[in-house]
């Protein structure tokens, strides 16, 4: 498929930049990790959050149509994971719209919030009254977390650190569970659940840790978010430079939080030592000598496994490598080169055996998007036929070359493709949506 125009052009009308903090507290990443460990198992979840936790309603306002309930909780994550979450995100928040009149059952669909979708204004307009007028349905509208403490502070949609995506899942995931547990003990059924763009994919982390059959619609998502920052639209207004200089400077990132990565699957890179035997590949990526080739060859070999758990993923050059496969080079060397250039000494780059550091940066970035937001590292929904992916074929947000697609992942799961990207279809194909 091509990709929008209207993508690329919508995007570079932008200014926001993402990550503009960097990768997050390296702490805080290890405690996500291991947490993704737990809430990536369904079985493994069942008791996280009891059947009665505590929702509160706290105001309701009275349409001619329907009956708005604005409610809180505390977020199960902050007991689970304390101090992880932002303080002015310990409260979820959510709206409640129900149709003053049924048509038949008491359906309620929960919608999760897409990218600089502050409050519930939105959804309420384009999803939730016109369900109403159309299909008696109420509908939920959960707040995010991270959009909480933003607009508290006035300030435009962003994710700070790379971390902030996946403690916003996580949170998501905990959230959903409290509100399909608190409207299944209210009596109302059946339950759904949806979301546009970042809102469709966390609403797809939710209901992987359902553990009853329930309908899911995620609208412009896919199944991972390493694709959506590394070479769609958006990877454009990641602050690399920032994420570079960590990843540089901090030794923590190459050498503890790769070894905390699960996921190696057939679009995740790979940890192995075996990947050097191209060598007139490895040659070009780096501009090695005959004699400094040799010496990347022997060490990477001689130093087995463990080393290669040392070394640093690099992605190889268009053309000479299978797949996303990466090259793994010594740590010394590299780190020699990362001296150099911190204290100002000039490098023959055409000799210099560090390949460039914003490839790396997106090999990292890759590999933490997969540990954490890869539906391959979660439990299958019960009941995929329940599932209606939609997606624009031209999507440039989203892409979908090079990564496993959600009906490998999600057998029975049904994909339908509307015409152009992923602008023009939140724009004019709401009602497909609904």
């Amino acid at each position: 498929m091509g990709v929008s125009r209207l993508d690329v052009f919508y995007r570079r009308l932008l200014l926001t930049k993402l990550f503009i903090g960097g990768w997050g507290k390296p702490e805080d990443l290890k405690r996500i990790f291991e947490f993704r460990k737990i809430i990536g198992d369904r079985e493994k979840c069942k008791s996280l959050v009891p059947k009665d936790y505590p929702v509160y309603l706290n105001k309701t306002e009275d349409h001619t149509d329907c009956q708005i309930h604005d409610g809180f909780f505390i977020s199960p994550l902050e007991h689970l994971v304390p101090g992880i979450l932002p303080p002015e995100a310990v409260k979820a928040r959510f709206q409640f719209i129900v149709p003053k009149r049924w048509q038949k059952n008491r359906p309620v669909c929960i919608h999760l919030a897409g990218t600089g979708d502050h409050f519930f204004w939105r959804r309420r307009t384009l999803m939730a009254r016109p369900m109403i007028k159309e299909a008696g349905m109420a509908s939920l509208l959960l707040e995010n977390p991270y959009y909480i403490l933003l607009l508290s502070f006035h300030m435009r949609s962003c994710l700070k650190n790379v971390s902030d995506l996946f403690v916003m899942g996580g949170a998501l995931i905990l959230e959903s569970t409290v509100l399909l547990h608190w409207l299944e003990r209210e009596g109302y059924w059946p339950l759904g659940m949806t979301g546009i763009s970042m809102g469709g994919y966390m609403a797809s982390l939710a209901v992987t840790n359902w553990p009853k059959p329930i309908p899911l619609v995620p609208c412009l998502s896919w199944s991972t978010a390493s694709s959506v920052f590394t070479t769609g639209v958006l990877s454009k207004a990641v602050n690399w430079t920032e994420l570079e200089k960590q990843y540089a400077i901090n030794l923590v990132y190459e050498e503890e939080i790769i070894k905390l990565l699960e996921y190696c699957g057939a679009d995740s890179f790979k940890m192995g030592p075996g990947h050097v035997e191209n060598v007139d590949c490895l040659e070009h990526l780096l501009g090695l000598s005959g004699q400094d080739r040799a010496s990347v060859v022997q060490n990477s070999k001689a130093g087995g496994e463990a080393e290669a758990r040392r070394g640093l993923m690099i992605g190889g050059p268009e053309g000479c490598r299978a797949g996303d496969t990466l090259y793994t080079l010594d740590i010394p060397s590299l780190r020699f080169m990362i001296n150099n250039i911190l204290h100002g000494k000039k490098m023959d780059t055409a000799k210099c055996c560090r390949p460039s550091l914003h490839r790396e940066s997106i090999s990292f970035m890759k590999g933490v998007m997969d540990e954490c937001t890869h539906m391959a590292n979660f439990s299958v929904p019960v009941d995929t036929s329940l599932i209606i992916v939609v997606q624009a074929k031209e999507d440039a947000y989203i892409p979908r070359t090079g990564v496993l697609s959600l009906q490998e992942i999600w057998p029975g799961c049904e994909v339908r493709y509307l015409n152009g990207g992923h602008i023009s279809a939140y724009l004019f194909k709401q009602n497909v949506f609904r």
